[in-house]
């Protein structure tokens, strides 16, 4: 009860969430609910999530709506000035295309020409295809989802893994992942700058808690005993 109360004392940050399981869950039995959330009590505070739709997470975490955004791609301080990237990385993101069509090409210059969508936020997939003739974003991976089963697109960008487990969930028949990703990119956390002396803290605790293997451990334990080897 004593940790408990501590707990309870620490400072609350609420960071803007765009994943899913088994990364984020509702029930914080996710591995980055686990894994962020060690690292910011490590840091000395809270972790509270939100979901938010992509794009409206970047720029209400810019605004200093909320606290910042729990894993982006690197490079987008450029693009919202007001963000700091802590600069370990919370894991690598397989950037994969998926259609019904399993001899489709995973490459760029073909995905490009083809019927396709994203969500909207997604920014390797915006710069990737800013003037492409055949693009449709939407707000979240659902509806993207049901645009390629219903045959309105023919390819849908996401990230592999949680298209799988989507894909698994909603028993959406015939939809294959195109292999290799079109992209492999390191992920990481954002605050706003106003929080930017935590960002050394929250560093040191990921190298931490991956020093001491608990990192790859709740990894097994959570992500690849469910999608297998080809989640990270």
């Amino acid at each position: 009860m004593a940790g408990l109360a501590r707990a309870a004392a620490l400072p609350v940050l609420v960071l803007n969430d765009t994943n899913a399981p088994p990364f984020t869950a509702p029930d914080q039995s996710g591995f980055l609910d686990a894994v962020a959330g060690e690292a910011f009590r490590r840091a000395g505070v809270e972790l509270k999530l939100v979901k938010l739709p992509a794009e409206r997470a970047l720029h209400n975490a810019n605004a200093g709506i909320g606290d910042g955004d729990l894993a982006r791609i690197a490079g987008l301080e450029a693009q919202y000035p007001n963000l700091v990237r802590v600069p370990e990385k919370l894991l690598d993101w397989s950037f994969t295309a998926f259609s019904k069509d399993a001899s489709i090409p995973a490459r760029w210059d073909v995905i490009r020409q083809r019927q396709v969508g994203h969500i909207k936020g997604w920014k390797i997939y915006e710069q990737q295809l800013a003037g492409a003739p055949h693009v449709i974003s939407v707000d979240d991976a659902a509806q993207l989802f049901r645009l390629l089963e219903l045959d309105r697109i023919e390819v849908a960008l996401h990230a592999r893994w949680l298209g799988d487990a989507l894909v698994r969930q909603q028993d959406i028949k015939g939809v294959h992942a195109l292999d290799p990703p079109l992209a492999t990119r390191e992920m990481f956390i954002y605050l706003h700058k106003r929080h930017a002396a935590l960002v050394p803290r929250l560093a040191e605790a990921l190298r931490a808690i991956k020093a001491e293997g608990l990192y790859d451990r709740l990894y097994r334990e959570k992500v690849l005993s469910l999608t297998g080897p080809a989640a990270k």
